[in-house]
């Protein structure tokens, strides 16, 4: 694990690789999260839409970079996480997270570090994008 409180501004932080999506992780994070849409579990439904079959949950890919986030610092440190959906992300992609330290800053009396987050496929599309802030006092 890389020490945030350390590392230069620009620098890689953080990568983890998720298991490949499945039918099966979908049915599992639909149960999980409680999204129920048809569109990620109902091929029929998904074709009925015009898609070619089922995508992955957006928040699924989110969640990866949670993931990431919480392999990097405790939770109880995180001061902000959001994201942008950039594409759909299909059966059989491999999601790759990463994180970029890209900015120190003081706030509410609390040493800061802005990450930057992406969330791509082994193609290398881009799938959300995004961006953190953890403090660093409770990780010295």
């Amino acid at each position: 694990m890389t020490d945030l409180a350390t590392a230069p501004e620009g620098a890689m932080v953080g990568s983890i690789t998720a298991d490949r999506i499945t039918r099966h992780m979908l049915a599992l994070y639909c149960g999980a999260s409680g999204d129920h849409n048809p569109i990620h579990v109902d091929i029929d439904f998904a074709k009925s839409a015009g898609m070619p079959d089922v995508f992955a949950h957006g928040m699924l890919s989110m969640a990866f970079l949670g993931r990431l986030l919480t392999d990097l610092a405790p939770q109880s440190v995180l001061r902000s996480f959001g994201t942008r959906f950039a594409t759909i992300t299909h059966l059989g992609a491999e999601i790759t997270c990463t994180a970029k330290l890209v900015e120190r800053f003081v706030a509410d009396d609390e040493r800061r570090v802005r990450l930057e987050l992406v969330a791509s496929d082994q193609s290398g599309d881009v799938k959300l994008l995004g961006e953190a802030v953890l403090a660093l006092q409770d990780q010295e």
